[in-house]
């Protein structure tokens, strides 16, 4: 819980959690919340917003700057990358919906960059006309990258893990 300026309290509670094994990723969506997904396997894609839970600590809430791993070169501020460690560790992923089980609440998705037991916060349909720009720039440093998400997702690379290990 945070209290803002105004004396405003915000409180985010998770919705389910991210769940790897065998070769598969799902999403497992609390009973509460399963009437939510009713019209959700429509659609080929979802964005998951998770909370980084690995590195949510004071120490890692303060980095307002980083070298990224996909630019090391280069100084950003956290603002301006894809780094869980940030004031608030709220990730968004899109991923691509292979199915979704409303009465088990069990969402199967191609990728994700989160860890087995990742709190997800919410759910939200992947809407092209809102979700996408038709002339997006980046910065040079990020050249290179492909113009879009790999069927396969960026992917997990699990010795990453030990990056955040206590």
């Amino acid at each position: 819980m945070t209290t803002n300026t105004n004396g405003k309290s915000y409180h985010i509670y998770p919705i389910g959690q991210v769940r790897r094994s065998d070769g598969e990723i799902r999403l497992e969506i609390m009973p509460p919340y399963r009437p939510a997904l009713k019209q959700l396997e429509h659609f080929s894609h979802v964005m998951v917003f998770w909370w980084a839970d690995l590195v949510d600590s004071q120490e890692y809430r303060q980095v307002l700057d980083c070298h990224p791993p996909y630019a090391e070169q280069v100084l950003t501020g956290v603002f301006a990358t894809r780094s869980p460690m940030r004031p608030n560790p709220i990730v968004m992923t899109t991923c691509k919906l292979l199915s979704v089980d409303e009465a088990t609440g069990i969402l199967r998705i191609a990728d994700i960059d989160a860890f087995d037991t990742t709190p997800v916060i919410d759910l939200k349909a992947y809407f092209p006309v809102c979700d996408r720009v038709q002339q997006a720039s980046i910065p040079a440093w990020l050249e290179g990258w492909p113009e879009w998400m790999l069927e396969t997702g960026i992917g997990l690379e699990e010795h990453e893990a030990d990056a955040f290990a206590s």
